[in-house]
């Protein structure tokens, strides 16, 4: 057994013995003592100095000179042998990651949705690198790896069912018209094909189809309260419990042609949204407002008891309107100026009139195709286009929800 602390007598001897015979070697000399060549070797160099410091000139420190330089250039050989292994496994391996890299470069610089996961890379090169190998350049962990491989078939029939579903949203985005976003196509698979299945789903698998519904950047805001005007009394409240008690009404345009525009005016029911009056014309005087409100009142019967609200457009605040007011028994209600709460829903309509009309195009090629792509479009936002402010139900399906829950 080796000693691990050596007593100083033992030292004197050992380095005399090397130093004895120029012929004494370190590995031998220690082999034949049972210790170390290092811890030999440093017992040689202090003597050494000991004695160079002391001014002592002995014989054997000459004669030894010749093995002392043979055994640190055999040290050095030793040493930078042992230094070019190590390079060289050093420059294999960064030659491999080298090899790695570069074919990982090519699909993982395309882009996310374009690019094979780091897991794929790996089950693509396994034959070619040792997949410890790949996951260590690649920052994979080995089981993250296994575990993915491990999950294909799941993941096959995830694909599939993906690619189903998107064959189903595809049919009720095109029959939207392009239009249906994630939460309208989301209630449709619920309500027309007794789908389970959550908006998030949906959403992702429109996403990674590329299908999207239309829509428009956001417009600048530009009503603004006016500070000093004065109060108005709040008629709407923001209660719409029933049918046919509260109504709003606006007048937009439409661009025809390269100079003409066409104004659709409209009536809408603040409980289900419906469209219970419209009119469409080339000008923008009161008949035009006063049209709608007539249809109104033929699509409820009556609007006796109402209460209408509108923006100040001198339309509204003609005397002619009014009469009609007063004559229909309906109570004209116009918030205050600069604010748009009140109308934003008729407002909101209107916007989405011309996004799902228009569909990005600047205007109409004439007037005929405007009429006919309004009246149409407005005929299926009654019966047929879901609003989110219904539960994703038509404003005529939420009217009827509404008086099949009051006869029960």
């Amino acid at each position: 057994m080796v000693m691990k602390v050596y007593p100083a007598e033992f030292k004197q001897d050992a380095v005399a013995l090397y130093l004895s015979d120029p012929g004494h070697t370190l590995e031998g000399v220690s082999a034949d003592l049972g210790i170390s060549r290092e811890t030999l070797r440093n017992w040689v160099r202090a003597e050494r100095a000991r004695r160079s410091a002391a001014g002592e000139n002995v014989r054997d420190a000459k004669v030894s000179e010749a093995a002392k330089t043979r055994e640190d250039l055999e040290a050095e050989i030793a040493a930078l042998r042992t230094e070019l292994k190590t390079v060289r496994k050093e420059n294999a391996t960064l030659a491999q990651e080298r090899d790695i890299l570069r074919k990982a470069t090519k699909p993982f610089r395309l882009g996310d949705e374009l690019v094979s996961s780091r897991c794929q890379f790996i089950e693509d090169h396994r034959e070619t690198f040792m997949v410890q190998r790949l996951c260590q350049v690649l920052e994979v962990a080995r089981s993250s790896y296994y575990k993915w491989r491990d999950g294909r078939e799941a993941r096959a029939a995830r694909e599939c069912a993906d690619e189903a579903l998107a064959e189903r949203i595809a049919v009720i985005h095109a029959e939207s018209g392009g239009t249906y976003g994630s939460p309208r196509v989301t209630a449709e698979l619920r309500d027309e094909y007794g789908m389970r299945i959550s908006e998030k789903k949906v959403a992702r698998v429109m996403r990674k189809f590329h299908i999207a519904g239309f829509r428009l950047r956001k417009r600048v805001r530009t009503a603004i309260p006016e500070p000093s005007a004065t109060p108005v009394p709040d008629l709407f409240k923001r209660a719409f419990t029933a049918p046919n008690l509260k109504y709003m009404g606006d007048v937009t345009y439409l661009p025809v042609g390269d100079v003409e525009f066409r104004y659709p005016a409209t009536v809408l029911d603040c409980f289900s949204r419906r469209v219970v009056g419209w009119s469409i014309a080339s000008h923008m005087r009161t008949d035009l407002v006063a049209d709608t409100l007539k249809m109104a009142t033929v699509t409820r019967g009556s609007l006796a008891g109402a209460i209408f609200h509108s923006d100040h457009g001198a339309q509204y605040q003609s005397r002619q309107f009014a009469e009609l007011c007063a004559a229909l028994g309906v109570t004209q209600y116009m918030g205050a100026v600069g604010t748009s709460a009140d109308n934003a829903a008729c407002e909101s309509f209107h916007a989405s009139l011309k996004r799902e009309t228009l569909k990005g195009a600047r205007r109409w090629d004439g007037p005929g195709t405007c009429r006919r792509a309004v009246f149409r479009w407005l005929a299926r936002y009654n019966t047929w286009r879901r609003h989110s402010a219904n539960g994703h139900l038509s404003p005529l399906a939420y009217e009827m929800s509404h008086n099949m829950a009051l006869a029960a």
